[in-house]
This record gives C-alpha cells, sequence and structure tokens, in this order.
C-alpha cells in the first residue's frame, strides 16, 4: 500500500504522486519492491531487512541515498495476549524524496511533534523520536498490567497470571534490546551528523532525542529487573498457597475420617460395648462421632494449624 504525502507550508499534506516528495510503502508488494530496487537503487537486502522484525537498528551511506532503519513497538491488540514486540522501519532519504518503509500498517505521523516539519532530516529525526516516545507509552501501559497481574497471583493458585507474567517479561526483553538498538542509531548519527548535513538544529534536536531514549532505556531496565526479580517471589506465593489449600483439605479429611472410624467400629462383628440391643446405643455411638470431629476442630484451632 502506498502513500503520498509532500510538505507544503512546514506542514504534511497529503498529495498525488506526480507532485509528492514523501513516500510511504506499507508491506511492500513485489512491484513495489521492483520499483525500489530497480529504479530506486535502494539495496535489496536493506530492503529485505526493513520487513524483519528482529533486524538491529542502523544507518548505511549508498551513493544515492542514506538509510536509517530503526525500531518501534507493533501496534498491541487483543490477540497479543500480553506479547509486546518491535518492528522495524526504514528511511530512504534522497536528495528529493524520502521513502518510509514501516513493516506494518501503523499511524507514523501521529503528535503534535509533526505539526510543523521543515524538511527531510527534520522529519526523519521526529519519526525516530515518535517511535522513542511510543515506547514509553508501552511502558506505562506494561506497568500497569504487571500491577494487575501482580494482585491477581498473590490470590491465585492457577498459573495463568503468572504465565502472562512471563509473557510481559519476555516483552521487556524485546523492548529492551529494541531500544538500545536505536541508541546505536542516534549515536552514529551524531557521529556522521556533517556527512549527513544536519542543521544546528537537527543536532540539537538529536540531543534531546539522545537523552530522550536513555532515559527510556534506563526504565525498560528497571522494569525488567523489577519484574524478573519478583518472578520467584509470586511462584513461591503461588506454592504457599495451594500449600494452605492442602492442609487445609487434609484437615477436614481427617475430621470426616473419625467418625467415619467409630461407626464402623461399632459396626464389627465382635463383642464390643453395646452389642445388644440398648436404647441409647445409636445416640451415644452419634455423640462420640461428633466429639471426634469437635476435637480435631479444636486441635486445629489451639494449634493454629
Amino acid at each position: 500500500m502506498l502513500r503520498t504525502l509532500q510538505i507544503v507550508d512546514n506542514k504534511l499534506v497529503e498529495s498525488s504522486a506526480q507532485t509528492a516528495n514523501i513516500f510511504v510503502y506499507v508491506s511492500p508488494d513485489d512491484a513495489e519492491r521492483k520499483y525500489l530496487v530497480e529504479s530506486l537503487k535502494i539495496d535489496e537486502h536493506t530492503l529485505s531487512s526493513t520487513l524483519d522484525p528482529d533486524e538491529p537498528s542502523r544507518l548505511e551511506f549508498e551513493p544515492e541515498h542514506i538509510a536509517m532503519i530503526f525500531k518501534r513497538p507493533r501496534h498491541y491488540g487483543p490477540h497479543d495476549e500480553f506479547l509486546f514486540k518491535a518492528l522495524s522501519v526504514c528511511l530512504f532519504l534522497f536528495n528529493d524524496r524520502l521513502v518510509i518503509i514501516p513493516a506494518d500498517d501503523i499511524p507514523i505521523f501521529d503528535g503534535k511533534i509533526f505539526n510543523k516539519v521543515n524538511s527531510f532530516l527534520d522529519l526523519s529525526l521526529k519519526l525516530i523520536f515518535r517511535a522513542i516516545l511510543h515506547f514509553v507509552e508501552h511502558l506505562r501501559g506494561i506497568n500497569r498490567i504487571s500491577n494487575e497481574l501482580e494482585q491477581q497471583v498473590n490470590i491465585a493458585m492457577e498459573n495463568t497470571y503468572l504465565l502472562n507474567m512471563f509473557t510481559l517479561e519476555k516483552s521487556l526483553v524485546y523492548y529492551l534490546n529494541a531500544i538500545h538498538s536505536n541508541a546505536v542509531l542516534i549515536s552514529k548519527m551524531k557521529t556522521y551528523s556533517p556527512k549527513i548535513g544536519f542543521t544546528q538544529d537537527n543536532l540539537e534536536f538529536l540531543d534531546d532525542m539522545s537523552i530522550e531514549n536513555s532515559q527510556c532505556l534506563a526504565q525498560t531496565e528497571i522494569f525488567s529487573q523489577v519484574l524478573s526479580s519478583m518472578m520467584d517471589a509470586r511462584a513461591s506465593i503461588i506454592s504457599n498457597n495451594l500449600n494452605i489449600r492442602i492442609k487445609a483439605l487434609t484437615i477436614l479429611t481427617i475430621a470426616i475420617m473419625l467418625p467415619t472410624l467409630i461407626v464402623s467400629i461399632f459396626s464389627m462383628n465382635v463383642q464390643i460395648p453395646f452389642k445388644h440391643d440398648e436404647p441409647l446405643s445409636f445416640w451415644l455411638i452419634c455423640i462420640l462421632a461428633c466429639m471426634s470431629s469437635v476435637i480435631t476442630g479444636l486441635l486445629w484451632w489451639r494449634k493454629k494449624w
């Protein structure tokens, strides 16, 4: 799917293919990939890397363009079941056009930072910065979900909530790798800023990006460490809850077994008390059976079992 835009009065506006200078190819098909490789001289390996979610962020210089691959969060849906992943977005910066290739149909121009766009380089930096802010938003959501799951784990015996927490921990590992990969890209962009052609405003914005990404990386590391360290404690809580339930069921079984034992003894075909018919024998046996259960309950309460 192709989307065409252009910069008019420092704003992004939809445009026709003839006048557009910003082209967004969402998961390009074979015909579009052929055009990108043959007409725009885009490296086929770099193009394939764009569609690979495991591809790290990087910066490459080609004879006719500059390629920037960065990571951003994938759109989260109910079917993901607490698994947050990152995907790759590639920017091909030419002198007269900017080609953007996201691996998924996601809103990439959302946010106030796109209200004013001065150039292709400015737009490229803002796209990377928006990806960093998107990671921060997802981290807040992961933290809220984690807190809710922790409350459920404290009172649950089944493994469902614990497995969900394992999935969140896995998501944080994905995010940690993606954010660190973006940090490497930002560092390379600073190193090669003269070759890229950044203005002074671009360099200041790049410094802000570096600070924001470092804070995002530190926050992800903290969340990952806290969640990882709490997993063993949560597993112990589930095991302890299960032991408490088993103990209660065991005592209840003993309380039921003792009356059954007493009644069974007096039902035997041997010489025992109340062998001959006596008017109170039935009630005496019932009282003995009930007393055994009461004594068991009192011992349970006295010993604080």
